[in-house]
């Protein structure tokens, strides 16, 4: 007997939430073939059988959290062993609510933080004194991605209880922490340190006394979007500056470059003239290019410039990123970035394309909407909107004309970014959009 399982997924992952056990006890399995769908904190994953054998078990259903190093599934591989260690009982199917079919992949999508009232009041009567250090027995058990969470978070890791095998310390007893409840609930609140302090969990009222409810348990992706948002409020002191781009000639210019394209040749879109002209200001605003190191005091310059997109998918909002998008021609970021979201709508991404962007662009012109205020994917410092364009009148050339207008909401880290600086850099772009000659200039 072989038992499988949840292997290490890397990157400070600690645990996954089965959305879809793929075989039954009982089913021939042969090397390789898909077993268990897991949905992690970043993306959903299909795990494959490392042996040829029987099912003779299934440990786990639909629904359910499992650990890194949990039994999932015992295979009868033919050797004759007997598993060593005590299987883990199998949960009861009733007793579990199956994760909802859409939440298969998705990253954090950018959504306000409802503070209750009364809130800010409650978290600073609380302050409680800082918990005692653990004894100095060696190095802190915890690996080193859940260390640069900690200091992200303004942690003194030395003082996390750890949950995990060990005492050894996980992610989440890190944003337990922050957020000011111990690992299972145990202990006062604690208020975390860092630019901000987090609020105590709120306990909600019996909305059941008002009408019918159903509750599911959140996603794994659903509770990583919620941790995030908490990060991105509490860490960032944003500020939305909004302005408007005359697009008339750019949008009449791109859809001839367009009609002139021969085949197999990408299709310029407006978000790929926008990740251009972002791309070419950002080296005279290395602010907006950076990250705020609250626990050092320092700030952090980043001589590359990856840009993150939001791509509206099935699944959900995901958030890929093109890299070295200053180094590249316009069409050559419009092959790349058609490419990617070809492929991330497909749900054929990889993690790690999900990640390292230094500055975000979300566009919701498709979906309507003018100005709005964008979440700063923390720890970047800004982010910018684009809304839907619309012909109104305007004064052009001392003629009141219709004219194509598409509105720009930048959110920044106040903390970093002046708002004259905000400003700045979106007249800059507003000078290269309306003025779409500049990028030639440019690689």
């Amino acid at each position: 007997m072989f038992e499988f399982k949840l292997p290490d997924l890397g990157e400070g992952i600690h645990e996954g939430q089965v959305v879809n056990v793929l075989v039954k006890e009982g089913d021939a399995i042969a090397e390789y073939q898909p077993m268990l769908e897991v949905e992690t904190d970043k993306a959903a994953v299909e795990i494959p059988s490392p042996k040829t054998g029987v099912v003779a078990r299934i440990h786990v259903a639909p629904g359910q959290v499992v650990k890194v190093g949990q039994v999932m599934v015992t295979i009868d591989d033919g050797d004759g062993r007997a598993a060593r260690a005590a299987p883990q009982a199998a949960v009861a199917p009733s007793t579990i609510k199956p994760a909802p079919a859409e939440a298969t992949a998705t990253i954090p999508v950018p959504t306000p933080l409802a503070v209750p009232a009364g809130a800010l009041a409650a978290a600073a009567a609380t302050i409680a004194a800082p918990a005692a250090r653990r004894p100095s027995d060696g190095p802190v058990p915890a690996a080193p991605a859940v260390r640069k969470l900690a200091r992200e978070l303004g942690v003194d890791i030395s003082q996390v209880p750890g949950s995990g095998p060990h005492g050894r310390i996980l992610k989440e007893d890190v944003e337990a922490f922050a957020k000011g409840v111990h690992p299972a609930g145990r202990g006062a609140p604690l208020v975390g340190a860092g630019p901000g302090f987090a609020l105590p969990a709120e306990e909600l009222p019996d909305f059941s006394q008002y009408g019918p409810i159903r509750r599911e348990p959140a996603t794994q992706i659903r509770k990583t979007i919620a941790r995030q948002m908490t990060r991105a409020w509490l860490n960032v002191a944003r500020v939305t500056h909004a302005d408007v781009a005359d697009v008339t000639e750019l949008e009449r210019n791109r859809k001839r470059y367009n009609e002139a394209l021969k085949e197999g040749q990408a299709k310029l879109s407006m978000t790929a003239i926008v990740m251009k002209a972002v791309a070419a200001a950002l080296p005279d605003y290395p602010q907006v290019n950076a990250s705020y190191d609250a626990a050092r005091g320092e700030i952090i310059y980043k001589d590359y410039v990856h840009l993150g997109f939001a791509v509206d998918t099935p699944r959900g909002l995901v958030v890929p990123v093109l890299r070295d998008v200053n180094q590249k021609t316009l069409p050559q970021i419009a092959a790349e970035l058609n490419a990617l979201a070809e492929r991330t709508r497909k749900g054929q991404f990889e993690i790690a394309e999900l990640r390292g962007a230094t500055f975000t662009i979300t566009n919701v012109g498709a979906l309507g909407g003018t100005f709005f205020t964008p979440m700063v994917n923390f720890p970047e410092v800004a982010i910018l909107g684009l809304g839907k364009a619309r012909v109104q009148p305007a004064v052009y050339e001392g003629q009141i004309v219709p004219r194509l207008i598409m509105p720009l909401s930048l959110s920044f880290d106040h903390r970093l970014v002046d708002g004259a600086d905000a400003a700045r850099f979106v007249n800059d772009l507003i000078s290269t959009l309306e003025n779409p000659l500049r990028l030639i200039s440019t690689p």
